[in-house]
């Protein structure tokens, strides 16, 4: 198995699909125009239940304390204007790269607990879903929107975020399923059923299978699946097929008889 493709974790941010009493406490926000910087007149706020995105790994440079940024997306947030890549590039050398402004929601610090049991901070974001997807596709508009997304959080909650080794992380995909067939008797398929929203083309998926595990990456960093088997089975003669109209991958792996 590629080691390259068991990537860090953390469980704090695997539950992006907040509760809804948490969404209309950190959502009810306003949006802001901006690059960090609050409007003086303040805009009409509205409930936003977002969908997941990526998460990003920073620390605050005062105490050196852990910060996650859940980059979310929404289809009720507003796009920026349209920026093409050759724009953005003369955009970041002008002498003021805020005259283009995304706009987000950004949520009430709350304090998690990773996978270490040490307590963190996490910071909600919400963007415009379309400019996420574009956000995703391009490296250089991601290392941008995590920009914005940073500045954006200092500028509201008069913090100093570091940006050396600013580490994304992938989701889990929220619905997927490991089907035996035949139900009964001795097993002779494992059948993965693993919904991928957002995923337009199979060639961004990147599937690793050993004997009793599936590692899963859907890039550019939109999820990563790793989980184990309770059977052993053939990976030579294992099938995946992905369906673009429904975003399901199905892997269907005959069953090593013991």
């Amino acid at each position: 198995m590629s080691k390259s493709l068991i990537m860090e974790t953390d469980a704090s941010l695997l539950g992006v699909e907040l509760e809804q009493k948490r969404q209309e406490e950190l959502y009810q926000q306003f949006l802001l125009q901006t690059m960090g910087k609050v409007q003086s007149e303040k805009p009409p706020s509205k409930v936003i239940c977002p969908q997941p995105g990526m998460c990003v790994k920073t620390s605050s440079v005062s105490d050196k304390k852990k910060v996650f940024l859940n980059i979310c997306q929404s289809q009720v947030v507003p796009p920026p204007p349209h920026l093409s890549q050759e724009a953005l590039v003369d955009l970041l050398e002008s002498e003021d790269p805020t005259s283009y402004r995304v706009p987000m929601s950004l949520g009430e610090p709350h304090t998690e607990v990773d996978n270490s049991s040490q307590g963190c901070t996490v910071y909600d974001v919400v963007i415009n879903d379309e400019f996420f997807q574009k956000c995703q596709k391009d490296t250089l508009f991601q290392q941008f929107l995590i920009a914005v997304s940073l500045e954006g959080l200092e500028n509201k909650y008069n913090l100093e975020l570091s940006r050396g080794n600013l580490t994304p992380f992938l989701h889990q995909p929220n619905e997927f399923s490991l089907l035996v067939e035949p139900p009964s008797g001795n097993a002779e398929h494992l059948i993965a059923e693993i919904l991928l929203p957002g995923v337009i083309s199979a060639r961004s998926l990147v599937l690793d299978l050993g004997e009793d595990r599936l590692v899963l990456v859907a890039q550019p960093s939109l999820f990563h699946l790793d989980i184990f088997f309770p059977l052993l089975i053939d990976q030579e003669n294992s099938v995946a097929q992905f369906n673009t109209n429904t975003q399901m991958l199905t892997v269907t792996m005959p069953v090593v008889s013991s």
